[in-house]
């Protein structure tokens, strides 16, 4: 396994700051019930202590050591942690090489919104290998100076629920027969109201489920989440701004995105290039290279 994962979907925030030697923390723009933070660490640092929320996050590099249930456990880089709120524990680093890793802070009120009544899974060994666990964590963790949207939120909570299930070893609820009126309530509505801010609450009204249950039958008729959804509505206007002309400088707000470097991640990551780079590619500014297998 790398001894350094903090690869291109870990990077935002602490790109900026990954040089840096000395121990720190970031802290990312809050939001409710969710807290997200970057830190680098050398040798031990945090005494035996517990929290009331969940605590799930990923080591980027070196070793993350603490004592968690009776036992000295030991994340290696790409290995995620999950620590149940209440539970006792400590950590630092396990190696004079020291430490750095992206943790949420999740309080368990949001996340029992997303489990329809069952208890809170629980997670027992404190370490999990799951790379489509790590894929997901990584929407809310990848980009840490953006705040993230009510709407992405709904979905990420929703899915994190089915992850903590598989790993506390308990099913899954089915979903059952797709809401079909539901999901294209929800649709039509994002559809029209794509440069606006959408609120959960005006999508429960709507279509008469909640949050999560709304985001795993949207999930299920379209492949996609309410939250992707609308942003590539608000991707489909950028490039028809583009396509008339409009500087790019005046795009970013008027499509509906918080600031410029908001945009360019979302574009590239729709697109593959950026919005510079397509701008100049539609209006056929400077020749196209096209790449042929030798």
């Amino acid at each position: 396994m790398s001894t350094d994962l903090a690869a291109e979907a870990f990077q935002g925030l602490g790109r900026l700051c990954a040089n840096d030697s000395g121990d720190r923390i970031v802290q990312a723009p809050g939001t409710t019930g969710l807290e997200r933070i970057e830190a680098w660490f050398h040798g031990p640092v945090f005494d035996p202590h517990r929290h009331d929320t969940y605590a799930i996050g990923v080591t980027l590099s070196g070793v993350q050591s603490f004592r968690y249930r009776g036992a000295v456990r030991h994340s290696l880089p790409g290995q995620l942690i999950v620590l149940h709120p209440d539970e006792v524990h400590d950590g630092g680093a396990g190696t004079e090489n020291g430490l750095r890793y992206r943790m949420l802070y999740l309080e368990p009120a949001l996340l029992a919104g997303a489990m329809g009544g069952a208890p809170l899974p629980f997670v027992p060994e404190g370490i999990v290998n799951d790379a489509g666990f790590r894929a997901m964590l990584a929407s809310a963790l990848g980009e840490l100076d953006q705040r993230l949207d009510e709407l992405f939120v709904d979905d990420f909570v929703a899915e994190l629920a089915g992850f903590m299930l598989r790993h506390a070893s308990r099913p899954a609820k089915p979903l059952g027969k797709t809401a079909w009126r539901a999901a294209n309530l929800a649709r039509d509505y994002l559809k029209d109201n794509a440069l606006d801010l959408v609120r959960s609450a005006e999508l429960e009204a709507i279509t008469g489920l909640d949050r999560y249950a709304l985001s795993r039958h949207f999930r299920a008729a379209f492949s996609t989440s309410p939250h992707r959804f609308l942003v590539m509505r608000r991707l489909e206007q950028a490039k028809r701004m583009m396509s008339l002309g409009t500087p790019l400088a005046e795009i970013a707000a008027d499509a509906g995105f918080s600031d410029q470097s908001h945009f360019n991640r979302q574009f590239k990551k729709a697109f593959g290039l950026t919005p510079g780079r397509w701008s100049a590619l539609i209006r056929g500014e400077g020749p196209v290279e096209i790449l042929t297998a030798a």
